[in-house]
């Protein structure tokens, strides 16, 4: 049997695992924390539940895809629900837009709230929509570093989107360019944050990103966003695969220019296919000590990270959704405290997810789980307790002056998490939610390819690699990695449940 090993049961580890054990490996994947999910994790303080990392769903076929290629139903394992609206978004001069579902039905509310033509909405997102379908074939559902990609008929349709893809030009000035309203023109530019970038840096490419909440829709799993990694952990069980938990992987074994297996403290383990969900910085400098590294790749400017405060809250605020923004009076200077003063903004734009929105589960009566969310640079060496003191004021006085409600005095259960404990729990490098940045034309080129052109058998999957972060980013580098990976010897009859 052909044997494959996998570094971190993260949503692109826990994927893989389920991609090669179709293809016929004998699949076990080696888990440092006590269990699975990596940044997906959920918790409780109290009686209130909170998904602890990703809060926004998208692309959800890309789940359901890997329940039918084990020709299962998906919503046996796995069910999901529209959202309408998808985001509140709020401004500091008082004014508010719902981001409905429905194209035509946002361009409308855009147009009476903050007076955007509604043409000119409906234009944006037919160009995001043409864009997104004519690149994401190429550029998000193959390997960029390996020649056949660019054989491929792809990249005819590649191509001919090129000119409005907007490489010569930064998201904002893309953006400003279509639109006079300074607000409207913010809530475009917000969506650098999907990838942890800075659209006034970012090239106006990442303008695609619209067209995966305004075109193909966000959405809810029943259970949140945890239920994604379980129910895809229950299926890789079905297949075979096997999770050890409470065993880091200590090295990535060679010999020559191949692969052989991997060490942990209890041992080591012959495989002919390892892949690292690991992040790309540490899966060098930890398990490929004996190694040269490309340190070029290592040394890209990274991701944002995020602070974030779970509240538990003793109240219902009937005029909040399941997703909401509360945007900063200058978004600019927001991101120059990020990228450019590695700080945070004195005002800076909140995002709060409310699932108890969606499942009433997830909070007492009459109460409400805030999962409140701030953008701010990756750790290099701030003092986080006193930013977190400072952050958390900030966010408290904005809440307090746009609802009309002292936020703080109905917080029942509190906890926090800053970049620090991001890296420490979850192994991303200095705390950068993605991976490297996407502040550059050519960083989608730049990204550490999902194989190794040194050591045969090594491959890469998850947010630190191409594709890029996020769950249908890193859901995509484990199709990737499935496609590249070769064909096992012998094929195992994978066992139903």
């Amino acid at each position: 049997m052909t044997k494959a090993a996998i570094i971190g049961a993260g949503i692109g580890g826990i994927a893989t695992s389920i991609r090669l054990a179709l293809k016929g490996y004998e699949v076990t994947v080696f888990e440092a924390s006590h269990t699975f999910g990596g940044k997906m994790q959920e918790f409780w303080l109290g009686k209130y539940r909170f998904d602890a990392g990703p809060s926004l769903f998208t692309l959800p076929h890309l789940v359901d895809e890997l329940f039918a290629l084990a020709g299962r139903t998906p919503s046996d394992y796995f069910r999901y629900t529209r959202l309408d609206p998808i985001t509140h978004y709020f401004w500091p001069d008082g004014s508010q837009v719902k981001a409905y579902a429905d194209p035509a039905r946002f361009a409308a509310e855009a147009s009476r709230q903050l007076g955007v033509p509604e043409k000119a909405v409906l234009e944006a997102l037919a160009r995001s929509e043409r864009l997104y379908k004519g690149t994401a074939d190429t550029f998000l559902h193959k390997s960029l570093h390996r020649l056949d990609t660019y054989l491929s008929a792809d990249v005819l349709k590649a191509m001919g989107c090129l000119p409005d893809l907007g490489l010569t030009t930064t998201m904002h000035q893309a953006n400003a360019s279509q639109f006079n309203d300074a607000r409207f023109v913010q809530l475009l530019d917000r969506f650098a944050t999907y990838n942890g970038s800075d659209p006034y840096q970012a090239p106006g490419t990442l303008n695609i990103i619209p067209h995966l909440e305004h075109g193909i829709g966000a959405f809810y799993p029943e259970g949140g966003i945890y239920s994604i990694a379980a129910s895809l952990v229950k299926l890789a069980e079905e297949l075979g695969v096997v999770f050890r938990y409470n065993e880091p992987v200590d090295q990535i074994l060679t010999a020559g220019t191949s692969i052989t297996g991997i060490a942990t403290s209890l041992g080591k383990y012959n495989a002919d296919v390892v892949v690292s969900n690991m992040d790309i910085v540490p899966t060098y400098r930890r398990l490929l000590p004996q190694h040269k590294a490309p340190e070029q790749t290592l040394q890209q400017p990274r991701s944002s990270s995020a602070l974030i405060f779970y509240w538990g809250i003793r109240r219902e605020f009937p005029q909040l959704h399941v997703h909401n923004i509360f945007f900063s009076g200058d978004y600019k200077a927001e991101f120059e405290h990020i990228f450019k003063y590695k700080s945070i903004s004195p005002d800076p734009t909140v995002y709060i997810n409310i699932t108890s929105k969606a499942d009433s589960a997830d909070a007492p009566a009459g109460s409400e789980n805030w999962f409140v969310m701030v953008n701010v640079p990756h750790n290099q060496g701030q003092d986080w307790q006193q930013l977190t003191l400072e952050t958390r004021q900030a966010v408290l006085r904005k809440l307090e002056k746009m609802l009309g409600t002292d936020i703080e005095e109905l917080i029942e259960e509190e906890q926090v998490l800053d970049p620090l404990l991001l890296e420490a729990r979850t192994s991303s490098y200095a705390g950068a939610l993605y991976g490297s940045s996407s502040n550059n034309r050519m960083a989608a080129f730049l990204r550490h390819p999902n194989f190794s052109n040194k050591l045969k058998g090594l491959y890469f999957c998850g947010g630190s690699v191409h594709p890029g972060g996020g769950i249908p980013l890193c859901l995509l580098s484990a199709k990737i990695v499935g496609e590249l990976a070769p064909a096992a010897n012998r094929v195992k009859t994978p066992k139903h449940a």
